[in-house]
């Protein structure tokens, strides 16, 4: 059977599978890889400043006409100061303790850390990005190149992009938002979002507490008639299947494309993923200050056996990230191989993502053939 679904048609693409908006590896030419491919690429923009973003989109433009999506992050996902009625020192308070720990590891590892861009350096789409001030202001301004741009589609990868909705679907702009409860696909439900992706405690990066085959269909049920993409260790085409089994009208794939040629983290980062197994991810505060899943490092490590806790985002980044871009400058895969899901023991080689596409698209066209054979 051919895969299609009806979110096929409201996308304009040719297969249910979208590209994760993985910051820093969903550059524009892996986006316009998997659109190219028939899938929906999605840029991976949370850290791009606004003239860096507005360039990926026209640099996206340039190698694909196929429809394509920018993910960010937004301002309800960040806290800027202790919270009100919170009682004990604001983050602003503990950052210098924790940031005086990182530079203590730091030394202890021999990393080196940049003071200014130097020419030599990796340039952005190669992983070795500098720390973004993560602000309301910084989120606004992304939104207006957004705005500006008329993306195809827009995916809020945290927070609730409601206030931007009207703006967006008078541009014709498709609007998604990525969740982790049935209560969060709820909430930007009622903001107006076209299409919700349920992406489960199996996923890398930011993720939920709740188990992906748990996820999917509790979601599915809660918002009706709009449709649904799984997410979560999706790394072929039985768990494209299994999440259409579930109700889902196609899948959010991240790990899967990490490995590939035209994704834009670090050589050393795609040897990681394909060294690793079912068991090399961890879900950890230590990078951003949210629960997120990430290959096992010694940073990870490091941080959960020193009694810290990870300050609220933004703040947590003011601290691992000089140690984050030290190790990725010095290409230490011990210290920063990079967020990915569990599903990451089925990545056996780096490939073009063109290639993982079609084989996804192929796996999942047989596992659903084969279900039709138990009924």
């Amino acid at each position: 059977m051919a895969l299609r679904t009806p979110i096929c048609d409201l996308l304009g693409i040719q297969y249910p599978i979208a590209l994760a908006g993985m910051g820093g590896a969903s550059t524009p030419r892996l986006a316009a890889a998997v659109s190219n491919a028939g899938g929906l690429g999605i840029l991976g923009a949370a850290g791009c400043q606004p003239d860096e973003l507005r360039a990926w989109i026209a640099e996206t433009r340039r190698l694909t006409t196929k429809p394509f999506g920018v993910d960010t992050l937004l301002p309800a996902s960040v806290r800027r100061s202790k919270p009100e009625g919170a009682k004990g020192p604001s983050p602003l308070d503990q950052l210098p303790k924790l940031q005086s720990f990182a530079r203590e590891f730091m030394e202890k590892e021999g990393l080196v850390l940049a003071q200014t861009p130097r020419p030599a350096e990796p340039r952005p789409e190669s992983g070795a990005r500098r720390p973004q001030p993560l602000s309301k202001e910084f989120f606004e301004a992304q939104m207006e190149v957004v705005v500006q741009e008329r993306v195809p589609v827009y995916a809020a990868g945290l927070g609730d992009p409601g206030p931007w909705i009207d703006r967006l679907h008078k541009n014709g702009t498709v609007v998604m938002a990525v969740v982790g409860a049935v209560r969060h696909a709820r909430k930007v439900a009622e903001s107006g979002v076209d299409v919700i992706v349920a992406q489960g405690h199996d996923a890398g990066g930011h993720n939920s507490p709740v188990g992906t085959m748990a996820l999917i269909p509790q979601v599915v049920d809660a918002v009706a008639q709009i449709p649904v993409l799984g997410a979560g260790a999706i790394t072929d085409g039985r768990g494209v299947a299994a999440a259409l089994m579930l109700g889902a009208q196609g899948a959010w794939v991240g790990s899967a494309f990490l490995a590939t040629d035209e994704a834009g983290i670090q050589d050393f980062q795609k040897e990681a993923i394909v060294d690793s197994d079912e068991e090399g991810t961890v879900v950890s505060r230590s990078v951003t200050g949210k629960p997120a899943r990430l290959i096992r490092s010694k940073w990870t490590q490091a941080f959960a056996e020193s009694g810290y806790e990870a300050l609220p985002m933004p703040f947590q980044s003011m601290v691992s990230g000089p140690v984050l871009l030290a190790g990725s400058i010095g290409k230490r895969k011990d210290i920063v191989p990079g967020f990915a899901g569990q599903g990451i023991g089925m990545i056996k080689s780096i490939r073009p993502a063109a290639e993982v596409l079609r084989e996804m698209v192929a796996g999942a066209e047989k596992a659903l053939a084969n279900a039709k054979g138990l009924s």
